[in-house]
């Protein structure tokens, strides 16, 4: 799937890289399957504001999506490839043998009409699902578990994937996107195949207005508010705000957050490329 350069007729126009929807071979859902999102515009219960620069937007349906692959030996067709509107990914429809249907992350050059499979003894094609443990190495995988039995969470926005890199008792090493190297247990469900839609990476949006179809508001700069409102506020003409904080006065671009006695400090072997 290519972005396609629109001609610049109009100022929103002229820079938009915009998706290609060659891939996509339905354009309705499948009524089963999806789930209306209803919108908070950043409120909470009480209607306090509680998440900044968020309201409007298209009204969205929820697909809702297999994560665990967890219907052994039964094989499913691919009835179509379907736009996500919620998520960066295409998504695939499935018919199994038994009549039920799900949807899930299509993968990088899935077709329509293609069989695929879950369980220990299959092979180990696109869009198949196995444990990690039954994966040759050096295999891209993608919509990887992190416990066995709870469901894919690594590797599923567009473009990502994981690979296999080694093996030893009963931990599997993994390639992260980030080049991080961790192990994860050989029971947990990896998917094979890169994630489809790699080329959202470089779509533009051209105009702000599309942003705000998305239900994304204007962000304002911290070193455009006034002392009252933000730590880098206030100021005689253009501050620069001094260090980079967040409004809560926590330093940014560089500290740490991440928790120095976390759990899975012991299963990352090497961490990522800074």
């Amino acid at each position: 799937m290519a972005l396609k350069k629109l001609k610049p007729v109009t100022p929103g126009t002229r820079h938009r890289l915009s998706p290609g929807f060659d891939d996509i071979t339905e354009s309705r859902p499948e009524k089963s399957l999806v789930k209306t999102i209803k919108k908070t515009g950043g409120r909470n219960s009480v209607g306090h504001l509680t998440m900044r620069y968020i309201g409007g937007g298209h009204k969205q349906k929820l697909r809702i999506i297999d994560f665990k692959r967890n219907k052994f030996g039964i094989p499913a067709v691919v009835k179509s490839i379907e736009y996500d509107p919620t998520r960066t990914a295409r998504v695939a429809k499935l018919y199994y043998k038994d009549g039920s249907k799900t949807y899930i992350i299509a993968p990088q050059g899935i077709k329509v009409g293609q069989t695929v499979l879950s369980g220990d003894d299959i092979a180990p094609e696109i869009g198949n699902a196995l444990p990690l443990s039954k994966i040759p190495l050096g295999t891209i995988v993608h919509n990887v578990e992190i416990q066995p039995g709870k469901g894919g969470s690594i590797a599923r926005s567009a473009g990502s994937f994981v690979q296999l890199a080694a093996r030893e008792g009963n931990y599997a090493t993994l390639k992260m996107p980030s080049g991080e190297m961790r192990n994860v247990l050989v029971r947990c469900m990896a998917t094979v195949g890169a994630v489809s839609n790699a080329d959202h990476m470089n779509e533009s949006v051209g105009k702000a207005g599309r942003s705000r179809w998305r239900g994304i508001r204007p962000r304002t700069r911290g070193v455009a508010m006034n002392p009252v409102d933000h730590p880098m506020g206030g100021g005689e003409g253009r501050a620069s705000g001094g260090h980079p904080r967040s409004r809560k006065g926590l330093y940014t671009k560089g500290k740490k957050t991440r928790h120095p006695k976390k759990y899975s400090d012991g299963l990352i072997i090497a961490r990522r490329k800074k």
